[in-house]
């Protein structure tokens, strides 16, 4: 497959752009290339992991998006803990979708990283927007044995969809095209996000790049185009939570989901 090059220009003006704002989160570079590639039968996803001790914090990034938008709040979190990023099949440096991206494949397929990885439970897990109904099926399908803490940044809900699902999964399908034709629009940008905090030039090159792949493309209007389904799974899964405590964050600020997840860490349960 002949792969996209990205114009020259197009990279300038985003490093440009980057460069103006703020210093980025320390460590954010990190995030923006390949880390450690776990198999999940078959296929390999993306991780990145820092930080020691435990329950082990694992992020769910939204609807189409990479591990590295959670790049302002993994540092802070792995100061006081394990804490590990992830990117989903088809999205940053994760291997293609080969099946619909659906919320059980996706739960599926954590399930498999997290055995072939290695990660030591227990888990808090912290998911926004579509990320957060990934959360909650695994945690309600692990049968909370593994879970011991849940963060729902403004999540998206099985019986409340957004209204505009379609016309975000007509505009991916028009990105695909124009990616498959190797032509590049400012309307397939990477879309910004207020977690990620200023981004620095190498993010910038990545999530360009990232845009100009139909592979990304295909794997956001998949799980777009999945959604219906993916609800559907949530509701059938849907039960009480148990002993698993559950923090929703409405509006997603990295200082509030920090904020968040430590009411979790200082729990009596995730105390060691």
């Amino acid at each position: 497959m002949t792969k996209l090059a990205i114009p020259a220009v197009a990279v300038a003006f985003l490093m440009a752009s980057a460069s103006s704002h703020a210093t980025p989160p320390a460590g954010q570079d990190a995030l923006a290339g390949p880390k450690i590639k776990i198999d999940v039968g078959g296929r390999k996803l993306n991780m990145y992991c820092i930080g020691k001790g435990s329950p082990t914090v694992l992020f769910e990034a939204d609807i189409g998006r990479a591990g590295w938008d959670w790049s302002a709040v993994l540092p802070e979190v792995a100061k006081r803990t394990r804490a590990c990023v992830y990117d989903r099949a088809g999205l940053g440096s994760s291997d293609p979708i080969i099946r619909a991206s659906t919320v059980a494949n996706a739960s599926k397929d954590l399930n498999f990283l997290i055995k072939n990885a290695r990660l030591d439970a227990p888990f808090v897990l912290v998911g926004t927007g579509y990320g957060a109904m990934v959360a909650q099926h695994f945690a309600l399908r692990s049968r909370g044995a593994a879970v011991s803490g849940l963060v729902l940044v403004e999540p998206m809900h099985e019986d409340a969809l957004p209204a505009d699902r379609a016309t975000q999964l007509d505009a991916a399908l028009a990105c695909l095209a124009s990616a498959e034709q190797g032509k590049t629009d400012a309307a397939c940008a990477y879309p910004a996000t207020g977690i990620n905090g200023d981004i620095g030039p190498a993010l910038a090159a990545s999530q360009a790049a990232q845009a100009a792949k139909p592979t990304y493309w295909r794997a956001r209007a998949s799980e777009l185009d999945s959604l219906e389904t993916s609800a559907g799974q949530l509701r059938a899964a849907r039960k009480p939570f148990g002993d698993i405590k559950v923090v929703e964050v409405k509006q997603g600020q990295p200082s509030a989901i920090i904020d968040a997840v430590t009411n979790i860490l200082d729990t009596p349960a995730n105390r060691e």
